[in-house]
């Protein structure tokens, strides 16, 4: 049984190697002391692997070390990474984990519980040369004044996968990362309340001068469906603000620039100036499907099981 700390087939050799020399043109390079590269990255059902380079139709899961190989080149392009789905296997992360290395590390939740939880973790993977952690992780639940707050049945639970907030700190500053995956639901209408909750318990904390950091920064699948709508009003009535430069950013892999589901997202001030400790310079996504799997015929969502349906969406922010 092969490895995937084994030499791979020449084939995957040289389709790695162009991955790579395509990942060059389109993601700015790190900087020590310059730049932190973020990213958000909901990876499908990420949890069991298949131990073949390449899985055949009877195989289950159907993601691959060939395929693992390839989220690997992605993921280690960036300092820090939200990753969404994860689940109650740890396989695929683990595997993952020796391609990158002893270089990075990772923060993750528990499994959600209940069949909404979807047996989902979230979790943070990043680069300890230049990404520490500054002390802080913690899972967000909202007061009970907040839920009487958003009106009678509007929220009368918890999340269903709660958030996730880490502090990180690079090139000297300090900042905290919340990711979150939020419900899908039924109906598109059943997402509005977490998303309310959410952007409602982020301006409090925000707003609170004896909270660990003030600098926050919101990523993760908020799934919003396009700009305007119901979903994304209730993510930013508090005053989140999205990158112009992402508004139009391709966010799946079937091609759908409406559905605005990633999000990377923090607070302004009346003057528009971002509330954070860094630099936003900029950010997009990365449509991998072009570059991978491309020799195996795979339909989108054939490939969305061995790689995502979702694109990593990043965010390059200046530390000097």
């Amino acid at each position: 049984m092969p490895k995937i700390t084994d030499t791979p087939p020449q084939a995957i050799q040289d389709e790695m190697k162009a991955l790579n020399t395509t990942l060059d043109a389109f993601i700015p390079s790190k900087q020590l002391d310059k730049n932190v590269l973020i990213a958000t990255w909901n990876l499908r059902a990420f949890g069991g692997l298949t131990e073949k380079w390449e899985a055949d139709e009877h195989d289950s899961p159907k993601r691959d070390l060939h395929s693992l190989l390839a989220i690997a080149q992605i993921v280690k392009r960036f300092d820090i990474i939200a990753i969404q789905e994860v689940k109650g296997d740890l396989k695929a992360l683990r595997h993952m984990l020796k391609i990158l290395g002893d270089n990075y590390s990772f923060v993750l939740t528990d499994v959600a519980g209940g069949d909404e939880g979807n047996d989902e973790r979230l979790a943070f993977l990043f680069d300890t040369r230049k990404v520490k952690l500054s002390g802080l992780a913690c899972e967000l639940v909202t007061p009970n004044e907040h839920i009487e707050g958003i009106g009678t049945g509007a929220f009368n639970r918890q999340f269903v996968r709660t958030p996730y907030a880490v502090g990180f700190k690079a090139g000297g500053k300090t900042f905290v990362l919340v990711t979150l995956h939020v419900l899908y639901g039924r109906r598109a209408s059943e997402r509005v309340p977490e998303l309310k909750a959410i952007a409602k318990w982020l301006k409090d904390w925000s707003s609170d001068m004896n909270a660990f950091d003030q600098s926050l920064i919101a990523l993760g699948d908020f799934n919003i469906d396009r700009r305007n709508d119901p979903r994304y009003d209730a993510f930013v009535h508090t005053g989140l603000s999205v990158p112009q430069d992402l508004n139009n950013a391709q966010r799946t892999v079937y091609d759908n620039s409406t559905k605005f589901y990633d999000q990377l997202a923090w607070f302004i001030d009346e003057q528009n100036r971002p509330l954070i400790s860094l630099e936003y310079l900029k950010g997009d996504t990365f449509n991998f499907s072009p570059y991978v799997l491309a020799n195996r015929g795979l339909t989108n969502s054939q490939l969305s099981w061995r790689i995502s349906d979702h694109l990593p969406l990043w965010g390059e922010f200046s530390t000097r």
